[in-house]
């Protein structure tokens, strides 16, 4: 196995970041124990953006200083003073001791365009081949026309050749989509399959900054406004020195509007664009000239809540601060999960990643963290795209977790309710809803069809026609019978409903199976090292044996399809034979029930938690078990146990709890929390949409 891998761009404008993140997103699914490196830093370890990044998204074996060779002024000083060999040595001691950290080690070449003219031109591939790394070239396809992508791509290939190192791969990014198709078929006529070439896209509004990284490249002050919502990307800057007739005339979507603190009509003129559905809406007011708009201003922002734009004030004039404004560089921030999905989605459609894995030659790890379970999901998800219906349209949540998943390219998606309501609302809070698909069911063809087969559904219920119509007018029946109807492939909702909300109609339409007794949940509880199965802890208060069987046969289906071997402990206060009771006997009764249903499962019970987790008390408890101490399925023997261990575990160990997962419908449905965050809803649609797969 490679225990490294070198990142290297000779030229400026690369957006070598982007690579590195989605090289860094592909390991993390393979490798235990993940490091990285960058031999030459702009600053301190502490404050290197790429650093703080990668730290806070993945789980790496490494300080921040240890994940530095030198910085830039000690590289500058060695090298004005003919110390280049000393600057080698330093990094190769640096590399060499974080790589005996880790099992695998990303390591990032210095960016051209913070190196001084002291630097030669391949100094970082000299560096990658003191290191012994294999190297990935990443060239700039910026605003550069194809003979010149295959003029920097020769260049390179000869600096490789010269140092007498390997070029396995070569990632052109930041390419004119335009070009696309003629620069892939032109190098293939000049490399052929000699080096594996990807072309990544120019990625719209990546690279500029946003409100945030403006505010404080300005060192604005705060006047009004949201103060913890400012990851909106600038897309262009608004001078407003016209009156307000004139100046709306100029303004565009996600506009920076800078005007002097003494023109209230401009500010008032944008909080009315932002209202209008004939207006686009811009990211932010700066406010110049150290003016305080009068407090009668302040006080009317104050009380326009569902409007509110974020207001800054800065000391210097209009034309200054447009000036600086303008050469606030955008970055890829930790905070700005926006703007990594968007990233990420983009390397996942262009890279090969087969390929490139082929090239790293990775052995997978055995390790299973939360990321790299999420990572799996929309890996997955992707393999047999499925169409997905979420009903709750006017939760801001989840307008925001449709656009990640956009972003992320992982299913298509329907939204329920008034288009025009859901796209202002998007605009509002900065989101590109482009290629979700929305319908009213207020006032949707579809609503009378529906309400009509509900009716032959619930027919023996006495269901009218009148009350099937009502019915529809519930967005969750209305998705539900999209789903019935083969419409979409599955639903999710709960973000803003009870859970009964939810799976009562999924109970009327969808239903279940023959052979399925009681339909049941999981939660998916990812720790740092693994992922378990927890069943169930949301839908069955106590369930009897053949209801307990059927949940634990269910739950071992769910594990597989998630790639999880099935391993299942029915759970009880007492382990094999030492109890009595009647909690103690429905479990082994529950049991012997499985065994004879599914005989090729590894299921064993009543079995305690302990003794089903460990390996050290399984062997006290039962020593010849084969499920002890390796248990991947916990089915709780009834809803008040699941559902208060799985909080309690959650909580005590900072698991992350997916679910609940409904199993045992014809088609999937699943629920969300309402105290659901975006993260659950995007990693909920990823998991229906494998159910789907599975079901299909």
């Amino acid at each position: 196995m490679k225990k490294s891998l070198y990142i290297a761009s000779l030229e400026p404008n690369s957006g070598k970041l982007v690579v590195t993140l989605g090289t860094m997103e592909v390991l993390s699914r393979q490798v235990e124990r993940l490091g990285f490196f960058r031999v030459i830093t702009p600053g301190s370890a502490e404050e290197d953006n790429h650093i703080r990044l990668l730290a806070s998204r993945y789980k790496l074996c490494m300080t921040a200083d240890e994940m530095v060779g030198v910085t830039h002024e000690q590289a500058k000083t060695w090298i004005a003073a003919g110390e280049e060999k000393r600057l080698l040595s330093e990094i190769v001691s640096r590399f060499k001791a974080a790589e005996e950290k880790c099992d695998f080690l990303l390591c990032e070449g210095p960016d051209i365009t913070h190196l001084s003219e002291s630097f030669d031109y391949d100094i970082s591939l000299r560096i990658a081949r003191e290191l012994g790394c294999q190297t990935i070239y990443v060239s700039s396809g910026y605003r550069a026309s194809v003979p010149e992508l295959l003029e920097n791509i020769k260049v390179a290939e000869k600096s490789f050749r010269q140092l007498q190192m390997e070029l396995p791969a070569v990632l052109v990014n930041r390419v004119d989509p335009d070009i696309l198709v003629a620069a892939e078929e032109e190098l293939q006529k000049t490399f052929g399959s000699e080096v594996v070439i990807n072309l990544l896209p120019e990625v719209e509004n990546l690279s500029n900054a946003t409100m945030g990284e403006i505010v404080d490249g300005l060192q604005a002050e705060w006047f009004s406004g949201p103060e913890d919502n400012l990851q909106r990307t600038v897309a262009d800057f608004k001078v407003a020195a016209m009156g307000p007739a004139n100046f709306l005339d100029h303004l565009e979507k996600d506009d920076l509007i800078i005007t002097p603190g003494d023109r209230p009509d401009i500010i008032v003129t944008t909080l009315a664009a932002i209202a209008s559905k004939n207006y686009p809406s811009p990211v932010g007011i700066l406010l110049t000239g150290d003016i305080t708009p009068d407090s009668s201003i302040g006080k009317l922002l104050s009380g326009l809540d569902e409007i509110s734009i974020p207001i800054y004030r800065v000391a210097a004039d209009t034309y200054r601060t447009a000036m600086k404004a303008s050469a606030v560089r955008g970055v890829l921030r930790p905070e700005n999960e926006r703007k990594i999905a968007k990233a990420l989605g983009m390397f996942e459609r262009s890279v090969d990643v087969s390929s490139l894995q082929e090239k790293i030659r990775l052995t997978p790890s055995t390790i299973m963290s939360p990321l790299m379970f999420e990572y799996s999901l929309f890996q997955r998800a992707r393999q047999q795209r499925k169409h997905i219906v979420l009903p709750e349209g006017d939760d801001d949540r989840i307008l925001q977790a449709a656009e990640l998943l956009c972003l992320r390219d992982v299913v298509d998606l329907t939204i329920l309710g008034d288009e025009k309501k859901m796209r202002s609302r998007a605009s509002g809070l900065g989101l590109s809803l482009e290629g979700v698909n929305f319908i009213d069911p207020q006032t949707s063809s579809l609503t009378r069809e529906f309400a009509e087969t509900l009716c032959q559904l619930r027919k023996k219920k006495g269901l009218t026609m009148d009350n099937a119509l009502d019915a529809m007018m519930d967005y969750s029946y209305f998705g539900t019978m999209m789903v019935h109807k083969n419409m979409a492939d599955g639903m999710v909702s709960g973000a803003a409903h009870t859970t009964a909300n939810t799976i009562r109609p999924a109970f009327q339409c969808i239903r279940t199976p023959p052979d399925v007794v009681v339909v049941s949940s999981v939660f998916l509880m990812c720790f740092d090292t693994r992922v378990l199965i927890y069943g169930d802890c949301a839908v069955n208060p106590n369930p009897n044996p053949e209801q307990l069987a059927e949940i634990a046969i269910s739950s071992a289906k769910t594990a597989q399809m998630f790639g999880i071997e099935p391993i299942v402990a029915m759970l009880s206060y007492s382990s094999g034979s030492s109890g009595a009771g009647q909690d103690v006997e429905q479990v082994r009764e529950a049991v012997a029930i499985a065994r004879e249903r599914r005989p090729d499962l590894k299921i064993d019970g009543p079995i305690q938690y302990d003794a089903a987790i460990d390996a050290t008390v399984a062997k006290k408890k039962m020593p010849d078990s084969d499920v002890a101490g390796k248990a991947t399925v916990f089915i709780f023997p009834d809803l008040n146990t699941g559902n208060n261990t799985y909080k309690a575990v959650q909580r005590a160990s900072g698991a992350v709890a997916i679910g609940p997962v409904l199993q045992g419908l014809n088609k999937p449905v699943n629920d969300l929390s309402r105290g659901c965050m975006v993260a659950d809803i995007v990693n909920t649609v990823a998991i229906t949409a494998i159910q789907a797969q599975a079901l299909s």
